[in-house]
């Protein structure tokens, strides 16, 4: 049947194919109208960006105090009473036995006897904030941060307590944060991504931890290994392509998936595809500028410490956080503590089993420098008004001991801090027991504080949702309240 044969009107077959036709249309007009009511009650914001799939800015629910999050992941998790959580009471008892101890709240089997700390103590700032002889350069910013020594999460063990303060849950399969960021408010720079995640050794539990789980994959980082002299993998173009050339073929390429989707018009994956494509076209020259640490002046990388084997690999990231925020990057998560393996801390640089004394000098001499530095610069530059910089790891230490001179996890009581874009400085919120085993007053869960980071970045953590398998899912779940006490 020829094509002009087919809209012929005294066939019963076109009959059918023009009632098929109305009550098609029918259908649609009704749709139509639900979508309209369903915008009206505001229930449509989550459907409408399950299909989107783009990094375009999307406007945040209020005035955000931040516009960029750096976090300073520190694995393997300091201990709170060897960094900023100072115990007299530790130190007095060193030896004796810990009160309601259970051998158990750690990976492994502790002793149930005090170990007090190797290092020295001394109050700082016009806050008075304690901070351990390990953090000499990050002690000179305490007036800047807010303190919370009461954090806890629900995990004894590395990689599921990773994906719970990454995603609020310690299953795989969820969104981290910093997808959840980047769905929520899209991207400032169209030529990089808006979720960066800096390594050394890959951390425990690897890609999963930062993954954008069932959101669409456009929301997932680009992962940069600070190692590797090709710090992103396949982003040069062949040397015998020229950019003409290769714009040419990623249109074909466009047009041949355009087409496939319009068969398939809710696969998010394929959308995020094309994204990806384009994203790295773009990323060729922007990507390259951004990540040129050489670019600074001598005196900017000597603060920082790119001159130094021990602290050389997360001063290069730190230099590359400012730079990104310059460039208008919304999230960039730094996984820090080791200087590339070396020194016993390996892919879990603060995880002091054996030694928590070389265990922490090792891995605080790599980072204390770079992010004094990073504090400092940040604010020199006017930049820490607006950037939210967070620092902390999944867990804390046992105030018992692991051998002699260990500690193992501990889920119960740990500290972080906050500075920058929207807190308060010289704050100090809540605490653990006197031996900092246990957080006792103003406990904070990883809800909680993903609720407060939301907020300083204008989300109301509450409206942010995505539906997925027939119910509407949030970074807090069914938790999270406002830490009120840390925002200015």
């Amino acid at each position: 049947m020829s094509e002009h044969a087919s809209v012929q009107t005294d066939r019963p077959f076109d009959v059918r194919a023009r009632r098929s036709f109305l009550k098609n249309a029918g259908l649609g007009f009704g749709s139509l109208a639900l979508t309209g009511l369903l915008k009206e009650q505001g229930l449509l914001s989550s459907i409408e960006a399950a299909d989107e799939g783009g990094l375009e800015t999307k406007p945040p629910h209020f005035v955000p105090k931040a516009k960029s999050i750096i976090w300073l992941f520190m694995p393997g998790s300091p201990s709170q009473v060897d960094t900023f959580d100072y115990k007299p009471m530790l130190q007095k008892k060193d030896g004796e036995k810990l009160e309601g101890a259970d051998p158990k709240t750690g990976f492994f089997t502790t002793s149930g006897k005090l170990l007090k700390s190797p290092f020295k103590f001394k109050q700082y700032g016009e806050s008075g904030a304690w901070v351990s002889e390990i953090f000499p350069n990050i002690a000179n910013h305490v007036d800047d941060m807010s303190f919370l020594y009461s954090c806890f999460s629900r995990s004894n063990n590395h990689t599921p307590a990773m994906l719970e303060m990454n995603s609020g849950v310690f299953l795989q399969g969820r969104p981290c944060m910093g997808s959840w960021v980047t769905y929520g408010l899209g991207t400032e720079n169209s030529n990089l991504p808006g979720f960066v995640v800096m390594h050394g050794a890959m951390p425990r539990g690897g890609n999963p931890i930062w993954a954008p789980g069932f959101l669409p994959k456009v929301y997932q980082p680009t992962a940069i290994d600070g190692r590797s002299n090709v710090p992103i993998s396949n982003l040069s173009r062949l040397k015998t392509m020229t950019d003409q050339q290769q714009r040419k073929q990623l249109d074909l390429l466009k047009q041949m998936n355009a087409r496939h989707q319009q068969l398939r018009p809710h696969e998010a994956d394929l959308a995020a595809r094309l994204e990806s494509f384009e994203l790295a076209y773009r990323m060729q020259t922007a990507a390259p500028e951004a990540l040129d640490v050489k670019e600074e002046s001598e005196a900017i990388q000597k603060m920082y410490g790119v001159n130094q084997k021990e602290t050389e690999l997360v001063a290069k990231q730190c230099i590359t956080a400012r730079r990104m925020v310059e460039r208008g990057v919304r999230f960039i998560q730094i996984y820090a503590g080791t200087n590339g393996g070396g020194g016993g801390v390996a892919d879990v640089p603060w995880d002091g089993h054996s030694d928590i004394g070389l265990n922490h000098r090792i891995a605080a001499k790599s980072v204390d420098q770079p992010i004094g530095a990073l504090l400092a610069d940040l604010k020199s530059r006017g930049l820490l008004d607006s950037t939210l910089v967070v620092w902390g790891g999944e867990f804390g230490r046992t105030s018992d001991s692991q051998g002699s001179q260990g500690r193992d996890h501990n889920p119960n009581a740990f500290t972080m801090w906050m500075a920058g874009g929207g807190i308060k400085g010289g704050v100090q919120y809540g605490a653990s027991d006197d031996f900092g085993y246990k957080a006792i007053h103003n406990r904070v869960g990883v809800n909680d504080l993903h609720a407060t980071l939301l907020h300083l970045m204008g989300i109301d953590h509450m409206k942010l949702t995505y539906r997925f398998n027939g119910r509407d899912y949030r970074l807090t779940d069914l938790g999270g309240e406002l830490i009120q006490e840390i925002i200015a």
